[in-house]
């Protein structure tokens, strides 16, 4: 039989407000809420005018709510609750960040609560309830019906960041001998359907999936066609323990629109679609990026001034620690820097160029590390190719330095260490921006969250041992 989960969407209001001038726009551009509905926005939250903050939000989209929700300082965001939260729905609720998703369950009535929450697909409970403390993951669960509590409890099981924690439960199945009017006639008839889906999952007796069609071939295809004639070549099933980044990558490298997911006896349990797995290829994404900088994951626009420096403290002592190491090579040559002054000046100069060379072959490597583009298979090509072009970058801003010693400094020699030193930092900052996500990598460390902090002390130490080791062997 066709099975699917049930669903029950909420309208939302469509009115515009009438306190708004008629041509006052709704928006600035195509994507978000004008500057001139947001400041009426937080004027009716400051003013506690509860009926304008309704009427202004009525015609904004669930996405744009939560993004205001978001970008509310604490104390303006709770009174926007008290004065907003019997709106709060399912689709509003599940936009909502992690960051301040408790602290929205928490302000919200029960009743409330518990109206939203049924509203949603079983994967966005779970997304939802997953960080929450254990009594306001007690009140969620309460909220539901037996069957889907049922559901959200059994993809809890799974291991957090897995693919059954991303799916949700709500499917679309026929057996495999149904052809394409058996599945028109009971598509048309079915009052349960998901809101979204995309395929028709074919199982064998025992639940297990053999390919999946596309609605829009059941939909061009002749009634008496049998629907495993029409199945899809993508057609691939994901273990619900397979890691979620995992299930994105796959996502993006076979253009996949939704798959399946079994469990351990290769049982149909629940699929994932498209919008979810691109989601986590964002998150992956952005906690690259945040990591690379040394700032948390878990940083939020919202946070107070000590919760930020909390999270950045311990990567900046980290940094002190590391940048004591240069301070420590260049009191090595003390007695060079005290005759030769003017090398003082100097010794930024390739550090700096040799760092930001080594940011440049850093940001590559770990992005084509997450995107699976750099793979044992061709890690020696790459290797070589950035050796080769930290090379050029060197004899490139060597002569250009050599050229500024000798025209500008009137000194040849001086253009000379500034050149041959540059080159050697550039080569350490190529081969340390591979190099080093690499071996992390290997080791089975993020390479996003300590790449940094090791190629920047390479470069630095390069940098000023390169630049005043020569300097004393020539000038002195």
């Amino acid at each position: 039989m066709l099975s699917a989960g049930q669903t029950h969407p909420r309208d939302r209001k469509t009115q515009m407000s009438n306190i708004r001038e008629a041509d006052t726009p709704i928006q600035d551009d195509e994507f978000k809420p004008s500057q001139d509905v947001i400041d009426q926005i937080t004027q009716a939250i400051d003013d506690g005018d509860s009926a304008a903050l309704d009427m202004l939000l009525e015609p904004l989209h669930a996405a744009d709510v939560a993004d205001l929700i978001e970008q509310l300082n604490p104390a303006r965001r709770r009174t926007f609750l008290g004065l907003y939260s019997g709106e709060i729905d399912g689709e509003i609720l599940s936009e909502i960040d992690e960051s301040i998703r408790e602290e929205v369950v928490d302000a919200l009535p029960h009743e409330v609560l518990a109206e939203a929450v049924r509203e949603m697909d079983s994967d966005d409970v779970v997304d939802l309830i997953e960080d929450l403390e254990e009594p306001e993951q007690q009140a969620v669960l309460a909220a539901l019906d037996d069957s889907d509590r049922a559901a959200v409890e059994q993809s809890l099981n799974y291991p957090e960041h897995s693919a059954g924690r991303l799916m949700q439960s709500e499917t679309v199945t026929a057996p495999e001998h149904w052809t394409v009017g058996d599945a028109i006639a009971f598509l048309r008839s079915e009052d349960w359907l998901p809101d979204q889906f995309y395929h028709v999952i074919l199982v064998d007796p025992r639940m297990h999936p053999t390919g999946y069609v596309t609605l829009g071939k059941i939909l061009s295809s002749r009634p008496q066609v049998p629907l495993r004639e029409i199945t899809e070549d993508s057609f691939r099933t994901i273990s619900a323990r397979q890691d979620e980044g995992d299930v994105a990558y796959a996502f993006n490298k076979y253009h996949l629109i939704s798959a399946p997911v079994v469990d351990d006896s290769d049982r149909l349990v629940g699929v994932i679609t498209i919008d979810d797995a691109m989601s986590v290829l964002d998150e992956e994404h952005e906690e690259d990026f945040l990591r690379m900088a040394r700032v948390s994951d878990e940083s939020h626009v919202s946070d107070g001034p000590f919760e930020t420096a909390r999270q950045r403290l311990p990567w900046l002592i980290i940094n002190l620690f590391t940048a004591s190491i240069s301070a420590l090579v260049i009191s090595r040559f003390e007695a060079t820097l005290s005759t030769l002054v003017i090398l003082a000046a100097l010794m930024p100069i390739v550090a700096s160029t040799g760092g930001i060379a080594g940011t440049q072959s850093l940001a590559v490597a770990v992005r084509a590390l997450a995107t699976r583009e750099l793979t044992s298979a061709n890690a020696r090509r790459v290797v070589f190719r950035e050796l080769g072009a930290g090379l050029l970058n060197g004899i490139g801003l060597a002569t250009i330095l050599c050229l500024a010693g000798t025209f500008l400094l009137g000194s040849f020699q001086i253009g000379l260490v500034l050149g041959m030193a540059m080159i050697a930092n550039q080569i350490v900052a190529a081969m340390g921006g591979v190099l080093v996500p690499l071996s992390l990598s290997r080791l089975g460390l993020d390479p996003a969250l300590a790449s940094g902090t090791f190629v920047t002390t390479m470069t630095d130490d390069m940098g000023f041992f390169a630049f005043l080791g020569l300097a004393s062997w020539i000038l002195m």
